[in-house]
């Protein structure tokens, strides 16, 4: 198990986005939370107290957490003196990157040398299966985008606190770093083989009570190129009976790709249902997810009944308003 309460890593994060493992942990574990680390240019700010490694050693912390999610997945070469020094200080690591911390001699070296912990949480935990298709007992309800960091995983968190608060049975499913830092487990589905991607959702949603909802954590997007298989294996291995669309809109291109546009909602929702409808036939829209961080309240709330108006869905930032109309569409199927 991770000790917790964790320091948060930031690194040299470019931007926000670049941070979304760190924003994920601090949303939604703030009591893990105990402060943030920033070494010179980062652009990423948690508002949590800045804190040297001592400080957030005196303050409780145990772990410290690479919040950062790169492109590629790799530990950069200037974070490696902060890293050794942690591990000197009495902290354990906690990674969620492609690049492993167990594949850096030099941290195995010092891990090994001060009795501390490397945890790489993308390190798939089970032989998975090939998937079968095969129909299960029980509901399941996945969040696909327009584009990737858009809110798949927040829409998803927020609803099954909602359905929860309703009487619902759910279950969250984790099926990346950040949910499984959250959870404590999960699917790091992108690590998985491509071959036992779908399957490996098959085995995260089992069969389970007629009324009980997984609600699968979302990846990527059809329309990303580099990142649309995960979203494939998530609609193929989940076999969702209900969608949620999920935007951001104040993007310009798609991230990563500033040469692609991001696809409008229905492009999204036609091409998710007819792929969705390979596996499970039955599969709906249940409603459509904004994340509206970047507007104000009356432009948020504007833009939300705008969608709602178009698609005759209820349409919420769950983070913002909450994720209870989104429950409700479900209570209904």
């Amino acid at each position: 198990m991770i000790q917790t309460p964790y320091l948060l890593f930031l690194g040299d994060a470019p931007d926000p986005l670049a941070a979304k493992v760190a924003q994920g942990i601090r949303d939604w574990r703030p009591e893990n939370s105990v402060g943030q680390f920033r070494m010179d240019g980062c652009k990423a700010d948690m508002k949590l107290p800045d804190m040297t490694l001592a400080e957030a050693k005196a303050a409780g912390a145990k772990t410290l957490v690479i919040g950062v999610a790169n492109r590629g997945g790799v530990i950069s070469k200037a974070w490696k003196k902060v890293l050794i020094q942690a591990l000197e200080e009495g902290f354990d690591l906690a990674s969620g990157l492609h690049n492993l911390l167990g594949d850096e001699p030099d941290l195995v070296a010092v891990a090994e040398a001060c009795g501390r912990t490397l945890h790489d949480v993308r390190v798939p935990a089970v032989d998975y299966p090939i998937a079968d298709g095969t129909k299960r007992s029980g509901k399941r309800v996945l969040a696909i985008g327009t584009d990737c960091s858009v809110g798949k995983m927040y829409t998803a968190l927020a609803l099954d606190k909602a359905m929860q608060a309703r009487g619902m049975k759910s279950t969250f499913r984790p099926t990346g770093q950040t949910g499984i830092l959250i959870t404590g487990d999960g699917v790091p589905l992108d690590a998985v083989v491509a071959d036992f991607m779908a399957g490996s959702i098959e085995f995260l949603t089992p069969p389970n009570d007629d009324d009980h909802w997984d609600v699968i954590e979302g990846q990527g997007s059809l329309f990303h190129v580099s990142y649309s298989g995960v979203t494939l294996a998530l609609i193929h291995g989940g076999q969702p009976d209900a969608l949620i669309l999920c935007h951001e809109p104040t993007r310009t291109h798609m991230r990563g790709l500033p040469g692609y546009k991001l696809p409008s909602l229905e492009e999204v929702r036609d091409l998710g249902l007819a792929l969705a409808r390979v596996a499970n036939s039955e599969c709906r829209i249940a409603g459509v997810s904004i994340n509206t961080q970047h507007m104000g309240d009356e432009e948020a709330k504007s833009y939300c009944a705008e969608i709602e108006a178009r698609f005759g869905l209820p349409c919420v930032d769950p983070f913002r308003h909450g994720a209870d109309r989104l429950a409700e569409a479900l209570e209904a199927f």
